[in-house]
C-alpha cells in the first residue's frame, strides 16, 4: 500500500511541476528578417516591426508594415485558453484563430471564408523561438503545401 501512495505521490509532482513548466515568452520587439525567412515571395521586400505582449492567458501581437510605399498595421490577440477569437489576416480577411501551447511553441489554426464561396481557407501557424531566445519563427502551413517560414530578429 505504502508502494502505491509514493507511486502516486510521484506522479502528482510530476504532473505538478510540468503544469508549472513556463511556456516560450514571446514578449518585446522584433524585426522581420527576410535574408533567415524562407518561401515568403514578394514579402520579402516588405519592412516588419512587430510588438509583442504576453500574459498567462493571451499572446497579443501589433505589426507596423511598409510594402511598397503602403504602411499598413495588424492587431492579433491568440487567446491562450483555445477558445475561437476573431481575428484579421492579411492576406485572407476575417479570420477564427484557436491558440494553444505544444511545450513551448504556440500552435494556432486560422480558419476564413475561402475564394470560392462555401469553402474555408486552413492555416497552421507556429511560432517559437531559438535557443537563445533571440529569434522568433513563425510557420504558416496550409494543407498539403511547403510553410512559409517568416524569421524575426529580437530588437535591442
Amino acid at each position: 500500500m505504502k508502494r502505491i501512495l509514493v507511486v502516486v505521490l510521484l506522479l502528482i509532482i510530476a504532473g505538478l511541476s510540468q503544469a508549472a513548466t513556463p511556456h516560450a515568452s514571446f514578449a518585446g520587439q522584433w524585426t522581420f528578417d527576410p535574408t533567415q525567412s524562407k518561401n515568403i515571395g514578394m514579402m520579402a521586400e516588405a519592412t516588419i516591426k512587430t510588438v509583442i505582449t504576453q500574459s498567462k492567458t493571451e499572446v497579443v501581437v501589433d505589426d507596423t508594415s511598409t510594402f511598397k510605399g503602403q504602411a499598413d498595421t495588424q492587431h492579433t490577440v491568440y487567446e491562450l485558453s483555445g477558445k475561437p477569437a476573431a481575428n484579421t489576416s492579411m492576406m485572407a480577411g476575417q479570420a477564427t484563430t484557436r491558440s494553444h501551447w505544444e511545450a513551448d511553441r504556440l500552435i494556432t489554426e486560422w480558419e476564413s471564408s475561402g475564394a470560392i464561396a462555401g469553402t474555408v481557407n486552413k492555416r497552421v501557424e507556429t511560432r517559437y523561438l531559438s535557443p537563445d531566445g533571440n529569434t522568433m519563427s513563425v510557420e504558416s502551413a496550409h494543407p498539403g503545401k511547403d510553410p512559409m517560414v517568416i524569421v524575426y530578429t529580437r530588437s535591442k
